[in-house]
């Protein structure tokens, strides 16, 4: 064995980061016996020959000894062991070579070391111990496996593109008829020219046309999932008490107070998420329309198919549709029909965000114009307010009524009054409903729902006297 020189020294009392163990104290530099060499390197007395510590009083071989088989052993015996000098060797004992720290490792956890001195293509790899454990508690009763379902193949198919599809990029096309085709898979089939429209190549982002001839090649899509449920099942139930109305394309439903429609940071249950559960097997799911605040009861709008989302979308953009909302507030508005035009902007709080009256021109602001009527009162303490929106914006109603000077009962957000006490038997729950909506179908025609009051507010309407079957001024408002 080539013996070391220079650098490669131990020095005194100073710790090598090389090889993460002490040399020997006292000042002698690489004394035997004082601490453990690494796994792979061989630690050296004065006159360079292998040396390892003893420690537990027992005799330890080199394992890179050379191949003359020399031995060195610790020059003491830790906990009484005896005295012996390196290269000392007792005839006719039984030799026990000391096993590694690293050795003991591998031992206590079931692996059998591997054999350092062997060349690299013959070290024995690692591997558990061959003798299986006995059986655990949790043994008895296996757990049942969801396993995933297969992909699915398909053939060469040619679809014409319906009514419904038309105006639909390609990409969102592929998307919605194979809901278990992932992206990547969508864009390379467009990429390399797989998918073609009219016998032409396509891009991802191009336009459908009805009655273009789609030719989609063999694709492997994952199997759709299974509508089943109860979870499913008990969601459909909570959507079918809901509804109001409900043709091939439209959806109506009377959504609850305190439900809310899309999702949002710890939002578990949303009616978003719900009409998942009434998805169809070509992919299409039903889709808002349109939004109510989480307070605000009453109806809202759904599209069942794309052609109804499109066109229904089209209505709320060039204002076409009516909503026509009922509202209890504090005080009686003067005059009791009016207009109220202001823009709005966020103010963004630390815990929640709030509309405010902006000024023409600022950053953020939007137009927002409100017609109101009062329909009843209670003394000049309390009245039914029916309010026509024309715009949509956040917070609309509750932000004009809080403007003029009359919030809405029970707004956590908007209602500010001072010395203003609830009256008995009500409750302190956001008194707004979205009472009726007139918008014209799809397919022709017009739709008119009206949502009954929630509990709450009918318990108000009971107390306060009010009839719900009264006149209501606010159809005679303007539309814009």
């Amino acid at each position: 064995m080539k013996k070391r020189s220079g650098p490669d020294r131990r020095k005194s009392g100073k710790r090598s980061d090389r090889s993460g163990f002490h040399g020997g104290g006292g000042g002698r530099a690489g004394r035997p016996g004082q601490g453990k060499a690494p796994k792979g390197v061989a630690a050296r007395d004065r006159s360079g020959k292998p040396a390892y510590g003893g420690g537990d009083g027992g005799r330890s071989r080199s394992r890179h000894a050379d191949d003359r088989g020399e031995r060195s052993f610790a020059p003491r015996g830790g906990r009484g062991g005896p005295r012996r000098s390196a290269g000392q060797d007792f005839a006719g004992e039984e030799f026990r070579p000391r096993r590694t720290r690293a050795e003991r490792g591998y031992a206590r956890h079931g692996f059998e070391a591997p054999d350092l001195d062997a060349p690299p293509s013959e070290a024995r790899p690692r591997t558990r111990r061959e003798t299986p454990r006995g059986p655990r508690a949790t043994d008895a009763a296996p757990r049942e496996t969801t396993r995933q379902a297969p992909r699915q193949p398909t053939g060469v198919q040619t679809v014409t593109v319906s009514a419904d599809e038309n105006g639909m990029r390609v990409d969102r096309f592929l998307e919605a008829k194979f809901p278990g085709l992932s992206f990547s898979h969508i864009q390379r089939v467009i990429r390399k020219g797989e998918l073609r429209i009219d016998g032409k190549r396509a891009d991802s982002k191009d336009r459908l046309e009805t009655g273009q001839k789609v030719r989609i090649p063999p694709l492997r899509v994952d199997a759709p999932k299974v509508r089943g449920s109860e979870a499913d099942a008990k969601t459909r139930a909570a959507l079918k008490e809901m509804t109001l109305y409900e043709d091939a394309d439209v959806l109506v439903l009377n959504k609850p107070i305190g439900l809310a429609v899309q999702g949002g940071s710890g939002m578990v249950r949303h009616i978003d998420g719900m009409l998942e559960a009434l998805q169809e097997r070509d992919g299409q799911r039903p889709r808002l329309v349109h939004r109510l605040d989480r307070d605000t009861a009453g109806c809202l709008l759904v599209a069942k198919t794309r052609f109804a989302a499109s066109a229904l979308a089209r209505t709320f953009r060039t204002r076409s549709a009516r909503k026509l909302y009922w509202a209890l507030v504090a005080g009686v508005p003067k005059p009791k029909q009016g207009r109220i035009s202001t823009f709005l902007a966020k103010d963004e709080r630390e815990e929640e965000s709030l509309m405010r009256i902006a000024r023409h021109g600022e950053e953020g602001a939007s137009h927002a114009v409100t017609y109101y009527a009062v329909v009843e009162t209670a003394g000049q303490s309390l009245s039914w307010v029916s309010l026509k929106p024309v715009t949509g914006r956040t917070h609309q109603l509750r932000a004009h009524m809080e403007h003029i000077g009359h919030p809405i009962v029970g707004d956590p957000k908007y209602f500010r009054k001072e010395n203003w006490h609830l009256p008995g038997g009500m409750q302190d729950r956001l008194h707004l409903l979205a009472r009726r909506i007139v918008v014209p179908h799809p397919r022709g025609g017009v739709i008119d729902v009206t949502a009954p009051l929630p509990p709450h507010m009918a318990q108000s309407w009971n107390l306060l006297g009010f009839d719900a079957s009264r006149y209501d001024p606010i159809v005679e408002a303007p539309e814009e």
